[in-house]
C-alpha cells in the first residue's frame, strides 16, 4: 500500500501547487484515486501494475455497487487526472487509463427560479432583524452577480471597485474575473454596512470579509444554506434551492434576455463554453413553453 499513498500523496501536492485547485476540488480527486488504490490492493496490484482491463473491472464494479452514470463520470476523470500525473513524472511508461470513456450522461437541467420568486424570497427578508440587511445583500449578490457559495463568503471590500462598476471574483483555480456590479448590489452592500456590520465585533483578520456572522467573523458555506432554505420556507416555495440557484437563475435569465454567450461564460468563470451552453437548453425550454402556450397554430380553438 506505501507504493500507492505515496504517489497519491505526491499527486495531491501537484494539485495543490501546480494545479492551484480549489481545497474542495483536490478532497474529490484524492477520494477518487483511493477508491482505486482499495481495489487494486485488494487484487494486490502496484501502481506500476495496472492495466486498461484493471481499470474497467473496477469501473465495472462501480456500477455493479450502484452508483450513478455522474459519479462513474466524476470518478473516471479523477483517475485520469492521477495517470496523467505520473506520466507527466515519468512514473509510469504508459498510461492504462487512455482509453478509458466516460458514461454517456443525460444533462439535467438545474432549478431555476422566476423573477417573481426572488423577489418574494429577498421581499420575505425581516430588514428589523440584526442579519436582515446583510441577508438582502446576500441574496442580491448571489442573483446579481451569479457567485459560487465559495466566493461570496470570501468577497472583501478590496475587491469591490464601485467607480469602475465591477467586482473582481477570485474562482476555481484561483482564477480572477470581473463581474458587472449593479447599484442594487451597491446600495445592499452600503446598507449592510451602516446599519449592521459598523456595530460587529470585528475579529483579527476577518476585518476585509464583507459578509460576518454576529460574532464579527467570515460566514460559512452552511449558513448560506440554511439562510436561503429558512427563506424558502417562509414563503412555502416548492422548490428545492440551494445558493446555487441564484447563479443558475442569474444566467438564465439573461440568456432570456438576449445576452452573449461569450459574456455570461466571462461573468459565471466557466473555463469551457461547452459547460455555459446548458443555459441556452433551458431558454430552448422557455421558447417552446412560449410558443405551445401563444402560437396561433398550438390553439384548440
Amino acid at each position: 500500500m506505501s507504493n500507492w499513498s505515496r504517489y497519491i500523496t505526491e499527486f495531491v501536492s501537484f494539485l495543490k501547487i501546480e494545479k492551484g485547485l480549489s481545497a474542495n476540488s483536490i478532497i474529490a480527486y484524492e477520494n477518487d484515486v483511493q477508491k482505486l488504490m482499495n481495489y487494486c490492493v485488494s487484487k494486490k496490484l502496484k501502481v506500476k501494475e495496472v492495466t486498461y482491463q484493471h481499470l474497467k473491472s473496477f469501473i465495472t464494479e462501480l456500477y455493479d455497487l450502484g452508483l450513478s452514470s455522474r459519479s462513474q463520470a466524476r470518478i473516471i476523470s479523477g483517475i485520469k487526472q492521477f495517470f496523467t500525473y505520473l506520466m507527466l513524472e515519468n512514473l509510469i511508461n504508459q498510461d492504462p487509463s487512455e482509453l478509458l470513456e466516460q458514461p454517456k450522461l443525460g444533462r439535467k437541467l438545474p432549478e431555476v427560479l422566476s423573477i417573481d420568486e426572488i423577489d418574494s424570497l429577498i421581499g420575505a427578508i425581516n430588514l428589523t432583524s440584526k442579519e436582515g440587511p446583510r441577508n438582502r445583500a446576500i441574496l442580491e449578490v448571489l442573483y446579481s452577480c451569479g457567485l459560487r457559495v465559495s466566493e461570496l463568503i470570501n468577497l472583501k471590500f478590496t475587491d469591490l471597485f464601485y467607480n469602475e462598476g465591477f467586482v473582481r471574483v477570485l474562482g476555481k483555480g484561483n482564477k480572477e474575473r470581473l463581474v458587472p456590479l449593479s447599484k442594487s448590489v451597491e446600495y445592499e452592500i452600503n446598507s449592510y454596512e451602516e446599519k449592521v456590520r459598523c456595530n460587529l465585533d470585528i475579529k483579527a483578520g476577518h476585518e476585509n470579509f464583507i459578509f460576518l456572522n454576529r460574532r464579527g467573523k467570515q460566514l460559512t458555506r452552511v449558513m448560506i444554506f440554511i439562510i436561503i432554505k429558512d427563506l424558502a420556507d417562509k414563503i412555502d416555495l416548492k422548490k428545492s434551492i440551494s445558493p446555487h440557484t441564484f447563479r443558475h437563475s442569474f444566467a438564465t435569465h439573461l440568456i432570456e434576455g438576449g445576452a452573449n454567450l461569450r459574456a455570461i461564460q466571462e461573468m459565471l468563470g466557466h473555463e469551457s463554453i461547452i459547460t455555459t451552453e446548458i443555459y441556452t437548453h433551458l431558454d430552448q425550454s422557455f421558447l417552446k413553453d412560449a410558443i405551445l402556450s401563444f402560437h396561433p397554430r398550438n390553439s384548440m380553438g
